[in-house]
């Protein structure tokens, strides 16, 4: 049995990273990777048990590392004292989009993976599990803000899911269209100014 060793996993990743980029996930062929890694199959399977394994080595650090971020942002303001959560609005969220755009240009070939070529994956709904996550946190903060008074109008989880839908895919056009650093920072936090208006709108009484 051939030994496992750091430089041969490097060829393998690499060589899955460029066919994972080039097919996405579904079209990308394990037979393919193998080949231009220069090693066996069996050689392969000494490292990922399937071409799902391999793909997950690839995205899951980053996957982990996007969803805790967020996790810590929402969970953050949540747990503030419902009277100063008002005047800390939007930071929080703020703070983890500028943490967001510069993570991506880090690591911007396995974000990618991530959020554009994972169909057929157990990735392939990262982009609804946020919007998921981000109904949940706008809704109950809406709650708060009815209990401390304030009259703000009805808002159904639908359209609380358009809205933060709208809100994540947008952000990630940036890697989509492969938008250089200057531009995407731009974008974003005009992007940001938007939304924050149309939300100010939509809590008017």
């Amino acid at each position: 049995m051939e030994e496992r060793s750091p430089a041969t996993l490097e060829k393998i990743q690499q060589a899955a990273l460029e066919e994972f980029s080039e097919k996405g996930f579904l079209g990308a062929s394990l037979r393919q990777i193998v080949k231009n890694a220069g090693v066996t199959t069996g050689a392969f399977y000494g490292y990922f048990s399937s071409k799902e394994a391999l793909f997950a080595s690839l995205v899951e650090p980053h996957a982990a590392a996007l969803m805790g971020r967020f996790m810590q942002a929402q969970t953050g303001f949540a747990e503030l004292p419902e009277g100063e959560q008002p005047e800390h609005m939007g930071e929080a969220s703020g703070d983890y989009v500028d943490w967001m755009v510069d993570y991506i240009y880090q690591h911007r070939e396995p974000v990618k993976l991530l959020l554009c070529r994972a169909e057929g994956t157990s990735y392939e709904h990262f982009i609804h599990n946020m919007v998921e996550v981000e109904v949940e946190y706008t809704l109950k903060y809406m709650q708060v803000l009815r209990r401390l008074g304030k009259d703000i109008p009805e808002l159904n989880r639908s359209l609380c899911h358009i809205i933060a839908s709208g809100m994540f895919n947008g952000l990630f056009e940036i890697v989509v269209h492969d938008m250089p650093r200057d531009q995407a920072v731009r974008d974003v936090r005009r992007f940001r100014d938007f939304y924050t208006a149309g939300w100010l709108k939509l809590m008017s009484p």
